[in-house]
């Protein structure tokens, strides 16, 4: 019940979440219903001294529901505001003035229809945790209704950085320290031409965590490239969030929107905003994913994850080998690098989600399946698993879906 109410308040406070799809007629394929709007955010996004209204509807043109970028004053911070609720866009506020003032900056936002939670602070290790829990009780203490955000470290990073005994350690301290609403971490998995190996393990500590403690997780994809991070391409993108979704992720997360400036670290380039200000390739390829995301909503907004399980000759660190099939699956098999294999429950409906592992080469699927399953195709419809052969091909990093009963 307490995580049921949790991710009602949280997915969502979206403008027009609560809309249900039209319901089909007899002369329509049906299609898959969300009870909201699955929360997709850009990461440093529209900068201050370009927020205009223009780029927010840009920004929701390719599927980007949540803004989140710091602002130089709590003025600026409510202009961004004001023009994201004329967007359809939710925000999470960032400023100076909410550390200084916590109780004063969020009485100023708390009733703003576009505000969606307060930012803290980035990769925190356990040495901050009194802090921050200290910062969010105050602010829950004013606004409960809102939740504060913040992301923690990935695996890679060393036990030196984290402060901890293990990483495991190191997350079930963070939910137990500091009382936020929901979970979320940045793992950056696609580098070169590999992932790394630790970023399944990553996927398996973190959503565990996140459901012994009864909270959403939200995850992220990488959309900008710097070393030794690539360009990314519709495979990278894919196989970042459906495996997210495939985990049981309810909200997933773009780093970054804009591209940032230049860093002393990093050499931030081809964004889905360029330095330039103008679209980059990666602009058309996010929105075409989004839209995938969106119309498939219904199968992962709320979704309890029942198992994740993975094939190939060799399974990735962390993880468990496929060894059981649902009875309404009477063979599974994969070729190549291997597959997700995740059993989703939603409401009444159960899915079973397989996710190609294999970024940049297409994924031979031989399933057999009972007659009364359905597959979900990417604009959510439902049709006859029937329809289709035993044998097809997914795309580099993308899904096959199907629902059970």
């Amino acid at each position: 019940m307490k995580k049921t109410l949790l991710l009602a308040s949280i997915a969502f406070c979206i403008a027009g979440c609560c809309e249900k799809q039209t319901q089909p007629s007899e002369a329509t394929t049906p299609k898959i219903e969300s009870t909201g709007e699955l929360p997709i955010l850009a990461w440093h996004s529209i900068p201050a001294d370009s927020t205009t209204l223009e780029r927010f509807l840009e920004m929701k043109n390719i599927g980007i529901n949540m803004h989140f970028s710091g602002y130089p004053d709590a003025d600026a911070m409510e202009r961004a505001l004001d023009l994201a609720e004329q967007a359809g866009i939710k925000v999470i506020v960032s400023c100076p003035e909410l550390s200084e003032e916590p109780e004063k900056t969020v009485t100023r936002f708390m009733n703003h229809p576009a505000l969606a939670g307060y930012f803290l602070r980035d990769e925190p290790n356990t040495s901050a945790f009194p802090e921050l829990a200290a910062w969010a009780k105050r602010i829950r203490a004013t606004d409960d209704n809102h939740f504060c955000y913040l992301n923690l470290l990935p695996t890679y990073a060393p036990l030196e950085a984290l402060q901890a005994e293990s990483y495991r350690d190191y997350v079930h301290r963070f939910d137990q320290e500091v009382p936020l609403q929901l979970l979320s971490f940045d793992h950056y998995p696609i580098v070169g031409d590999n992932y790394r190996p630790d970023w399944y393990e990553n996927l398996e500590i973190f959503s565990d965590e996140a459901r012994k403690a009864g909270k959403p997780f939200w995850a992220f994809a990488l959309a900008t490239a710097h070393d030794p991070y690539p360009i990314p391409d519709l495979g990278h993108l894919r196989l970042q969030m459906y495996s997210n979704l495939a985990y049981g992720a309810q909200g997933l997360q773009y780093f970054t929107y804009w591209t940032p400036g230049k860093n002393p670290h990093w050499n931030f380039h081809h964004g889905p905003i360029g330095l330039d200000g103008k679209r980059t390739d990666v602009y058309d390829k996010i929105k075409t994913l989004n839209t995938e995301l969106h119309a498939l909503s219904g199968v992962f907004l709320g979704a309890e994850v029942l198992s994740v399980r993975h094939t190939g000759d060799s399974i990735p660190q962390g993880t468990v080998a496929l060894t059981e099939l649902p009875a309404q699956v009477k063979s599974l098999e994969t070729e190549g690098e291997g597959a997700v294999v995740s059993l989703l429950q939603n409401k009444d409906k159960q899915f079973l989600v397989i996710v190609n592992r294999d970024f940049k080469n297409r994924m031979q699927l031989h399933i057999e399946l009972a007659p009364e399953v359905k597959r979900i195709l990417k604009d959510g419809s439902i049709v006859d698993a029937s329809l289709y052969s035993d044998t097809m091909m997914v795309d580099p990093g993308d899904a096959m879906i199907y629902m059970l009963n």
